[in-house]
């Protein structure tokens, strides 16, 4: 048993074991529960030899511990938080820049960006998400600004399809120059994309995004399911008086396409106006399209999933609802953000972050970059402050985020 206990800043059993107790049951049914002595393993520090003989004791000593240590599974401490939730899929903004002006997304007076000289590096991303995958990252998407728009993306994601043990390649990207892109995308190891997509109405896209291109994002999702990607997710931020009327075009959008339009709640974030009343919640959304198909099945997801599914029966495509607003997700969040400029956001709507460029410049080691991160994600929040609150705290545009 103590041989896998390793060098990551604590045992391998251990991070298996918290992992497994999220949302995890017994053959009995009743629910598993991390041992008090699991709770006080702290991010960032080595596990003693008298806590590890407490842990591995209090384990032993239930069912449900020894159904932990049965299915543990693998996992870096220095990624897993304070509340035990293990964080394998990494965000990486690789630009500030985007070819449109969504209003939720960017300020209307535009933003502040960072000179070339403080942007990550191509270099410098995959010596980051290289690190990141070794201690447990099994998922890295691409986001922006609008990621497709630098030069060098497609060696980019070339060069992350080599890590030894990264599972999944995705973007976020506006649709623009998908079309173009997207065969050498995939060739070079892109295996999941999202496209933004808030109307179906030429006129209302201009109104939304302040520019032109419906026409090239529609040519962009109809090339996506050509080249096989199942499915093409369709991310459509709904907004009251702006675009909530279209519920029912993008359900039917599903009929015929295998597409997964992804209804998200109205965030806000700094410099985007956000108002409650612009808010169209989840259940409101769910409401609208049941009284147009009644028969929408629900279907299952993951734990660790921010989107919950729904599908008419027959229809190839399904919908899925992001309720960050109306019904957080915090508790079984699994992300990290990288912004464009290197610092660590370890919650989408916190204001606290690290700079990883910062310490990847001044020489930092390995072992220290690792301490750095670790120490970040064991001070991670509970949850977010709720919606109100975040409407009164400073933080980033969106488009500075990365999503």
């Amino acid at each position: 048993m103590a041989a896998a206990w390793g060098r990551r800043g604590g045992p391998a059993l251990l991070r298996g074991v918290l992992g497994a107790a999220a949302g995890r049951a017994c053959s009995s049914g009743a629910p598993v529960r991390a041992p008090s002595a699991v709770a006080q393993v702290e991010q960032g520090h080595y596990v003693t030899a008298s806590l590890q003989t407490k842990i591995l004791k209090e384990l032993q000593s239930s069912e449900g511990g020894r159904f932990l240590l049965e299915h543990a599974v693998p996992f870096s401490a220095f990624l897993m938080d304070s509340f035990g939730r293990q964080h394998n899929y990494l965000r990486i903004s690789l630009t500030e820049k985007c070819n449109l002006r969504c209003q939720y997304c960017m300020p209307e007076e535009g933003v502040q960006l960072s000179p070339k000289s403080e942007l990550l590096t191509a270099q410098e991303i995959i010596a980051l998400a290289r690190l990141f995958v070794k201690e447990g990252v099994e998922k890295i998407r691409l986001t922006g600004g609008e990621p497709l728009i630098r030069p060098d993306v497609v060696d980019i994601v070339g060069q992350l399809y080599k890590l030894e043990g990264l599972k999944t390649i995705a973007v976020t990207t506006n649709g623009i120059n998908l079309t173009r892109l997207l065969p050498r995308l995939k060739e070079a190891g892109l295996n999941a994309i999202n496209i933004s997509l808030d109307t179906l109405v030429p006129a209302k896209f201009e109104f939304i995004v302040r520019r032109k291109g419906f026409h090239k994002v529609m040519e962009g999702i109809h090339k996506a399911t050509e080249l096989g990607y199942r499915p093409v997710k369709v991310n459509c931020v709904v907004m009251r008086g702006f675009n909530e009327d279209e519920l029912l075009g993008f359900v039917d959008f599903t009929k015929d396409l295998p597409l997964d339009v992804r209804f998200i709640e109205y965030m806000p974030f700094d410099g985007n106006k956000w108002n409650f009343k612009k808010m169209v919640s989840y259940k409101e959304m769910l409401d609208t399209i049941k009284q147009r198909w009644p028969e929408l099945e629900k279907l299952p997801c993951e734990t660790s999933s921010t989107a919950k599914s729904y599908k008419v029966p027959h229809f190839q495509g399904q919908i899925s609802f992001i309720t960050s607003m109306s019904e957080h997700f915090c508790g079984s969040c699994n992300r990290l953000r990288i912004t464009a400029d290197g610092n660590l956001k370890v919650c989408l709507f916190g204001n606290s972050e690290v700079s990883l460029r910062d310490h990847l410049r001044s020489g930092a080691s390995e072992e220290e970059l690792v301490q750095i991160i670790g120490a970040a994600v064991g001070r991670k929040k509970k949850q977010h402050a709720g919606m109100f609150n975040i409407s009164q705290m400073k933080n980033r545009p969106m488009i500075l985020i990365g999503g």
